[in-house]
């Protein structure tokens, strides 16, 4: 693709990437195929080619985001399919969240809009602000019918009906490895995943240690920052994931780390983008980088560990591949390969590239649309008659668990179950 920046322009380096970005696409418009977006509204520019276009002419030209932007960069999931089936290797996600940025700074949105954001940014990131919020959503979910806003509707439906206690593993402390040690590593603990469900954590911590790890909880680690920089609130997002480059440095630094393990894939893709983020910040871009470097899902740490191999079981198993782990990260085969191996019989779901919907806030912010993909995503899931739904990530557990009557549970749950751990409450619990 021909661009004009002016040499002014490219004199900034986020337009400087842009460029680059734009540059490589050929408008060949593969991305439509996989777009989630395109194949439910059906217009051009709520497909990756549309919204290229319409950042180019809003960059190239300078100018403050007009409605008609925002409303299609705001429609976006940022599931990275496009990135996938892309045959140029345009890096789309760090071209959306440019524009996010952008358009954050330079468009004014409706009161309702700003507020809503606003609460999101103070709440989802912060474990306890979250629980409370999660039980102020229960005690209004009575009144949900009185709501006229699909997108507060959509925050009553959020809370799950049984809230978990604190898990006291999510505090900072090391937990040493069952036998030989054989590797070191922090565990990022999050922070939505915190509120909504504990026991993945703790199934985590339990299964590393069974395999050789020391399992390092670093203190001051919290949110990523995914939450607010895919709202484009950079100052913000930056703030969470420098208070993580500088906890898992110190602990880089003192004793070692082999790898930072992250067990929700959202937050894995951003960890893993820190680099790229701070490259332009002379005081952390090397930490950085280094952090971005270790950073790994709990499943390739698990397949460089090695799990043992279970007799068969009993338990059918759709996996559903999250976004951020089959596109934002590349990783396809090793969730399966692990389920296997632990005695599952694994099954997939058609179109398993699809998005679920549930893409970090997306469900609450574009509750119509996500409501579609949910219930695509759950048709498919349960025409494999599985006994258990599997996933990588909170969002999408929270999402799809909302729409079926089959268990979903944490990959990691399950290969903890299969190699000694306790039985996952969600099997019992529904």
């Amino acid at each position: 693709m021909q661009t004009n920046f002016t040499p002014e322009q490219l004199k900034d380096p986020a337009i400087a990437r842009s460029n680059e970005v734009l540059r490589a696409c050929v408008h060949c418009g593969f991305c439509t195929a996989t777009c989630p977006t395109y194949q439910i509204l059906g217009d051009e520019l709520d497909s990756p080619r549309g919204r290229i276009y319409l950042i180019k002419d809003m960059l190239e030209n300078d100018r403050p985001a007009d409605e008609k932007t925002v409303r299609h960069i705001d429609r976006c999931l940022s599931c990275l399919a496009c990135m996938t089936t892309c045959p140029s290797g345009v890096h789309y996600m760090h071209l959306v969240d440019h524009a996010r940025e952008y358009i954050e700074k330079t468009y004014r949105r409706p009161w309702d809009e700003r507020a809503l954001r606003w609460v999101l940014a103070r709440v989802l990131p912060y474990p306890m602000r979250f629980r409370v919020a999660l039980l102020g959503a229960r005690i209004a979910r009575p009144f949900r019918r009185l709501v006229p806003d699909a997108r507060l509707r959509a925050m009553l439906d959020m809370a799950p009906a049984r809230i978990p206690p604190v898990s006291r593993n999510d505090d900072p402390q090391v937990f040493a490895a069952r036998g030989p040690r054989r590797m070191r590593v922090a565990l990022m603990t999050g922070c939505a995943q915190r509120a909504l469900n504990t026991d993945i954590n703790d199934a985590t911590i339990r299964l590393l240690r069974r395999l050789g790890a020391e399992v390092v909880i670093a203190r001051g680690q919290g949110c990523c920052g995914a939450l607010t920089h895919h709202m484009g609130k950079t100052a913000e997002s930056h703030a969470s994931a420098a208070a993580n480059i500088r906890a898992w440095s110190a602990e880089m630094a003192g004793e070692g780390l082999d790898a930072i393990v992250i067990n929700t894939s959202g937050c894995g893709t951003t960890v893993k983008d820190y680099g790229h983020m701070f490259r332009n910040d002379a005081g952390l871009a090397d930490q950085a980088a280094a952090v971005a470097a270790i950073a790994r899902d709990v499943s390739e740490v698990l397949v460089q560990l090695g799990l043992p191999d279970g007799p068969p079981r009993p338990e059918r198993v759709a996996y559903h591949a999250a976004c951020s782990l089959q596109h934002g990260q590349k990783i396809k085969s090793h969730p399966k390969d692990l389920l296997k191996a632990a005695g599952f019989a694994v099954v997939e779901p058609s179109d398993s590239h699809l998005c679920c919907g549930s893409a970090g806030t997306y469900n609450l912010m574009q509750p119509e649309i996500s409501q579609q993909l949910k219930a695509r995503k759950v048709r498919t899931l349960e025409a494999r008659a599985p006994d258990i739904i599997a996933a990588g990530n909170i969002g999408c557990m929270m999402q799809i668990g909302s729409g079926t009557e089959v268990p979903v549970v944490h990959t990691v749950e399950l290969l903890d179950w299969a190699t000694g751990g306790p039985r996952p409450r969600a099997l019992d619990n529904g």
